[in-house]
């Protein structure tokens, strides 16, 4: 069946052409569509982010901030309670409070700055469901919603070990902290996307009070405009513009890699930049290779700007764990680019194994709640 908003100049697959091409007029109305779907798109994802703080997600990723007790739960901890939140730029803002009250400490921060990283995923896998209905599309979107996962967990794994005896990742975050202790003041940055998220993303909260009806509708809004932008790419129109990804965006891995670093350092969301690109791949836009630079150039721009923001605190702890998170990416992206076929070849074979199973959500929503509850189990227990 097909779909289709009832909105002036709503592009379609047999577009107004002029001598083969698509008429100016239609050309305009298709890219005003695309930004209207965009904004659409990151406004579900903030109203996510809400219902998750309206179920106490916040408080609760708090509490489960405050369990830490070892490197490995730190691990756990900060990749679930950036999932709860959806945004690892609350986590880490949330450790460096407790780092900077001296509940915890730097050497357990690190490891749960790690799991945030692999926490702030998950909103990709959500926006892959959108190609479910159509195995071939599912298959390249769910593995490149996947490839940031493996980059992260890979990293983590390898990485975490060396902290916990070495300790390299605290002490060049230590170092870099004396390099700039004497910065002047802080920088700050008002990202342009939340100029035009939040208004709306508010009306909608302070309209709807009940936050499961809040998630219905932003799982609603997701989903519509996950379709918008599929219809859309299918068409014509986009038909003309893949060439500026292809040719220009992700010409190279050092152009995909920039592109990651400064999208995600402007609108301050790794979750959103990396979720975008999720309908490029599974429409066939861009390869799972092209998309990879991308994402680790995502996890670079993610912490500019608590690290700018960290100049003017006054708190080397704040420093630290800003710079902690850096230069951890830092060590993945160099650890992991020259081995880059392990993540494109685990995410390749993950999202053929969901997309050719019977049961491919089922298959992606019983991975999901796993990697929550076994983590939660393992915290208590240890705990106990």
């Amino acid at each position: 069946m097909r779909f289709q908003l009832d909105l002036p100049l709503v592009p379609d697959t047999t577009p107004l052409t002029i001598q083969g091409k698509p008429s100016p007029i239609r050309v305009i109305g298709g890219v005003i569509y695309f930004l209207f779907l965009l904004l659409l798109f990151f406004v579900s994802i903030e109203l996510m982010g809400t219902t998750f703080e309206m179920f106490g997600g916040r408080g609760l990723a708090d509490q489960l901030l405050s369990f830490a007790s070892n490197p490995v739960s730190g691990l756990l901890i900060g990749f679930l309670a950036t999932s709860l939140v959806q945004s690892s730029s609350t986590t880490t803002t949330m450790v460096v409070i407790m780092v900077g009250a001296g509940t915890i400490d730097i050497g357990l921060a690190v490891p749960i700055i790690m799991g945030a990283n692999i926490g702030t995923t998950t909103t990709n896998t959500i926006v892959s469901l959108g190609h479910v209905t159509r195995p071939a599309e599912f298959e390249r979107a769910f593995a490149a919603s996947t490839v940031h996962d493996f980059f992260n967990v890979l990293a983590a794994f390898t990485l975490l070990p060396l902290e916990v005896y070495l300790h390299p990742i605290e002490r060049t975050a230590v170092r870099l902290q004396g390099m700039f202790a004497d910065a002047a003041g802080g920088v700050g940055w008002d990202s342009p996307l939340k100029a035009l998220r939040d208004p709306p993303a508010d009306f909608i909260a302070g309209m709807v009070t009940n936050p499961l009806v809040l998630l219905i509708l932003a799982l609603a809004l997701l989903l519509l405009a996950l379709r918008g932008l599929l219809v859309l790419m299918r068409g014509a129109v986009l038909e003309r513009m893949s060439g500026l990804f292809d040719r220009v965006l992700f010409r190279n891995d050092a152009a995909s890699f920039a592109l990651g670093v400064a999208a995600t350092a402007t609108v301050q969301s790794s979750s959103a930049t990396t979720s975008l690109i999720v309908p490029l791949a599974g429409t066939g836009v861009l390869s799972l290779r092209q998309i990879f630079p991308y994402t680790i150039g995502a996890n670079i721009g993610t912490t500019i700007t608590a690290i700018l923001a960290s100049l003017g605190t006054g708190s080397a702890a704040a420093m630290i764990v800003a710079l902690a998170h850096l230069t951890f990416n830092v060590f993945a992206v160099l650890v992991f680019y020259p081995l880059k076929a392990l993540p494109i070849g685990l995410a390749t074979w993950w999202g053929a194994f969901a997309a050719r199973s019977k049961a491919g959500t089922a298959t992606v929503l019983s991975v999901y709640i796993a990697l929550h509850v076994i983590p939660l189990a393992f915290i208590f227990l240890a705990r106990g």
